[in-house]
């Protein structure tokens, strides 16, 4: 079974109410109105490719990065974006969505075509593609990974150490109130809050105010309710393939019969997951709410987004050097500005065993 019969053996298996590979995407509407907090994410995912392909390039013998995913320096809003945007969507109608890379081993890289064949037409280079390696999406997150679980893990000991000392005090000092026939089931409800169990209870705060003690008690609950809410807040950052795109990057597959992969770029690491891992960590719902979740995502227009427990993936740079940064102003149309940051530099420290596990190559 070659690579792209056991990507399709695999959509079958995945919920049709996370993604109904039977039914055909969803048109797009196209931006009108570029902001400079979507620049500034662009840049940051220039930088990230740009990172990917230099430490690439820079340190195998046996392997090229070229640029492959379809991309314009055009933003919306600017002359010329409406007809860039109408091709992309026809061309994801066509073959699929372009990985931003392109893997291929040096013995079959064509030099004429160099390192970047992202405005070639797909029809030009077909065949091309199909020799290729291994294709790359690469995401970047603006934060650094170690520092976040260190403060994810101080958060979630302060939250739950402040949730068992209210329910204890609340036990302690508010039985009387709460042995009441109304309210005994908060008894039983706060005997089987555990530190166990603080990751699934879910309660209404009762609104109580006839009296001094009872408004007293229901702003203990309410900060119990509270507590718990941060303790149950997604505590790990992830690799994030929107929903939309699970389609496209399918279609990229049957089209060429390459390997897919994502590589997320943290400020400090870099994590990477194959194409076919992600749908079967999405097709198995023991896996929801504990390896993935599903959420819209208010930074990229609230899509759908599959957040993946970066960990779940395997490390692929094991430090990275931040870039340097500089504000840059930009005038659009009837003179509206828009000042981003652009990012410059930086050095990915490649685990080159991982990344010829994740690829599946014996030489790098």
């Amino acid at each position: 079974m070659n690579y792209y019969d056991r990507i399709r053996e695999l959509t079958k298996s995945v919920p049709i109410e996370l993604v109904d590979f039977s039914q055909p995407r969803d048109p797009a509407r196209t931006p009108t109105q570029a902001s400079s907090n979507f620049i500034t994410n662009k840049e940051q995912g220039d930088w990230a490719e740009n990172l990917i392909t230099r430490a690439i390039n820079e340190t195998s013998k046996n392997l090229v990065a070229v640029k492959y995913g379809k991309s314009d320096d055009c933003i919306a809003g600017e002359e010329g974006f409406d007809k860039f945007y109408q091709e992309f969507q026809n061309e994801l109608d066509t073959i699929g969505k372009r990985p931003d890379l392109l893997i291929f081993k040096k013995t079959d890289f064509i030099e004429n075509l160099g390192y970047d064949i992202s405005h070639i037409p797909h029809d030009k280079i077909t065949e091309y593609v199909k020799k290729a390696v291994a294709g790359i999406e690469v995401r970047s997150s603006a934060f650094l990974i170690d520092r976040y679980e260190e403060a994810m893990q101080v958060r979630t000991a302060k939250s739950s150490k402040t949730a068992l000392r209210i329910k204890e005090k609340i036990l302690a000092e508010y039985i009387d109130i709460l042995s009441n026939p109304a309210r005994e089931n908060y008894i039983d409800l706060l005997k089987g809050i555990t530190e166990k169990t603080l990751s699934v209870t879910d309660f209404k705060v009762p609104g109580w105010r006839s009296s001094e003690r009872l408004t007293q008690l229901n702003e203990l609950f309410k900060q119990l309710k509270s507590a718990i809410k941060e303790i149950q807040k997604r505590d790990y950052l992830s690799i994030t393939p929107k929903v939309e795109d699970i389609k496209v990057v399918y279609k990229w597959i049957e089209t060429f019969n390459v390997p897919h992969f994502y590589f997320q770029v943290f400020f400090d690491k870099v994590y990477g997951i194959s194409f076919e891992q992600i749908l079967q960590i999405i097709s198995n719902p023991d896996n929801d709410g504990v390896i993935f979740s599903v959420e819209s995502d208010t930074k990229n227009q609230n899509k759908t987004t599959i957040k993946i427990n970066s960990k779940s993936g395997i490390q692929i740079a094991s430090k990275v050097d931040e870039p340097l940064h500089e504000s840059v102003r930009k005038e659009m149309d009837r003179g509206r500005l828009l000042f981003y940051v652009t990012f410059k530099g930086g050095t990915a420290y490649l685990d080159i065993d991982n990344l010829k596990t994740i690829l599946g190559v014996s030489d790098f």
